[in-house]
């Protein structure tokens, strides 16, 4: 009787927890059985390890094998156990040593003919690995680049389990990581994505964005088609700043999970813009799954941008469900087999046409819309979540005149995100030492003890607070893109200026 260990490192939600597995090679009835509350994809490991090890040229124990994933508590799932599981068989059948394998981290997916093939989740489960100092991880070699990203970690790229058993049997240096490109960025020039001086004749649209974008709000546009609500929100993502190394992690360790990293870099440099159809359900939007929970539409966005396109065609549970992560920042999603909690600090982009036939009145054709199925269509979007809203916006058709005079005024993305990353350069500076990064995120006791107006200032808020037409969740919205402008402004303190210009951004006046 022969028992070998190893380990390996499951997720849950975007969180990895260590394995360890067992092998026990003993007297008994010939066959393999899997223990630990392994899914369908782990169960189907026994047919895939033995079916790369045979065509690896390794023998196959004739004996009873048992493989025991520790802790066995804990649900375990996919096939990323493969490389960890026919690693530990071969230490307890001998082909190599027990001790080599004893301390390294396995991860990866086996074919038949014994090829390691790539998994999802690469990025969480080393930096799960991390934890402990000097860590190694093996990996399939095509997720070697996103398994160097974490530092601290000696990192084995593998291609086969042959490669890999010379290696044991050798001990000698790992083969070494294949060169590495430098990230590709998602690209923000306006060849490639459009450039905000292509929204010509919308400059109270093109000035949202720009606050939006420097302060992480809410946005919600209103107007009728043609008007250049979607090229708007299109454009935000060239306006906004690189990620930071931290933010740019948690991105990458989200879009792995997911299994929709791009393919052409390791790492996820910018934020990520994210606009599911209006046919989108709720698991689709905040993360679900039967078996394997997967995050949503508001976590692949985060730190990025959420856009919902004709919003009110969306469910309207759909769009409620938007509400408690639009607060926490973060989306918890409940299943039978557990709880899992991923993260969602993202900008909602609402976009919503006036009534369903969205025909401008004054026309052969004028909207013939009752005022009644105005509300109606309107009211999918809920009091509770427009009141989440920082900025609402009227973007209306113009004429020929007002396009003509505008296409004088209107700047490049180029230069507007310099005065975006300025602004929030500003704000970071204001926010050293504490867990917030943009205006938006400051929690509304610290808006009311460290980062609150003069009382001048706080005169126009006040009075709409005074007279009802102000909540008190839109008195917190109104002073966050106070201090947005005032960044912007170049200002140290919002003043009446600023509060006022807010005040009437979170009203939305015209809508």
């Amino acid at each position: 009787m022969a028992v070998a260990r190893t380990r390996s490192v499951t997720l849950i939600g975007v969180a990895g927890r260590t394995v360890e597995v067992e092998a026990d090679v003993g007297s008994g009835l010939a066959g393999i059985h899997l223990i630990g509350l392994p899914d369908t994809a782990l169960s189907e490991a026994r047919d895939r390890v033995r079916s790369a090890m045979v065509n690896s040229h390794y023998p196959w124990p004739d004996a009873r094998i048992t493989v025991s994933l520790f802790p066995a508590t804990l649900p375990k799932r996919g096939s990323q156990f493969d490389l960890a599981i026919a690693v530990a068989i071969l230490g307890a059948a001998g082909v190599v040593s027990a001790e080599r394998v004893a301390e390294p981290y396995f991860l990866g997916e086996l074919g038949l003919d014994g090829q390691l093939r790539p998994v999802r989740g690469v990025l969480p489960s080393v930096l799960a690995a991390a934890k402990e100092r000097e860590a190694t991880v093996v990996v399939p070699a095509a997720n070697a680049a996103e398994a160097a990203l974490v530092p601290d970690v000696r990192v084995v790229p593998v291609k086969d389990l042959r490669q890999l058993v010379e290696w044991l049997r050798r001990g000698d240096d790992p083969p070494e990581l294949p060169e590495l490109d430098e990230p590709t960025p998602v690209p923000t020039d306006a060849s490639a994505m459009g450039d905000l001086s292509d929204v010509v004749g919308q400059p109270v649209g093109r000035r949202a964005l720009e606050v939006c974008a420097a302060g992480g709000h809410n946005l919600w546009m209103l107007g009728p088609p043609g008007t250049g609500k979607t090229l708007l929100a299109e454009r935000l993502p060239t306006l906004l700043p690189d990620l930071e190394l931290e933010h740019a992690l948690e991105v990458t360790a989200i879009h792995s999970v997911a299994g929709v990293l791009p393919t052409n870099s390791p790492m996820m440099t910018r934020p990520p813009f994210v606009a599911p159809h209006h046919t989108a359900t709720t698991p689709a939007i905040v993360g679900g799954g039967s078996a394997v929970v997967r995050p949503g539409a508001v976590s692949l966005a985060h730190r990025g941008a959420l856009f919902l396109d004709e919003a009110p065609e969306f469910p309207r549970h759909v769009l409620d469900s938007l509400r408690q992560p639009l607060e926490s920042g973060y989306v918890t999603v409940a299943r039978s087999s557990g709880t899992v909690t991923f993260p969602a600090r993202f900008m909602l982009i609402l976009a919503a046409n006036p009534c369903p036939c969205a025909q401008p009145p004054g026309q052969t054709d004028s909207c013939q819309c009752s005022t009644t199925i105005k509300r109606r269509y309107l009211g999918r979007l809920s009091g509770p979540l427009l009141d989440r809203i920082d900025i609402k916006v009227t973007v209306a058709k113009s004429n020929r005149r007002e396009l003509l005079a505008d296409r004088q005024l209107v700047e490049s993305s180029k230069v507007v995100a310099e005065r975006v990353l300025e602004a929030r350069e500003r704000a970071a500076k204001r926010l050293a030492g504490t867990p917030w990064h943009t205006n938006a995120e400051i929690p509304g006791s610290a808006l009311h003890a460290d980062f609150r107006p003069s009382e001048a200032a706080m005169r126009p808020i006040t009075s709409c607070l005074d007279s009802g037409s102000l909540s008190a969740r839109g008195l917190d919205r109104v002073v966050r893109v106070a201090w947005t402008l005032a960044d912007l402004a170049n200002k140290d303190h919002p003043d009446q200026d600023e509060t006022s210009g807010a005040l009437a951004m979170w009203l939305g006046v015209g809508i």
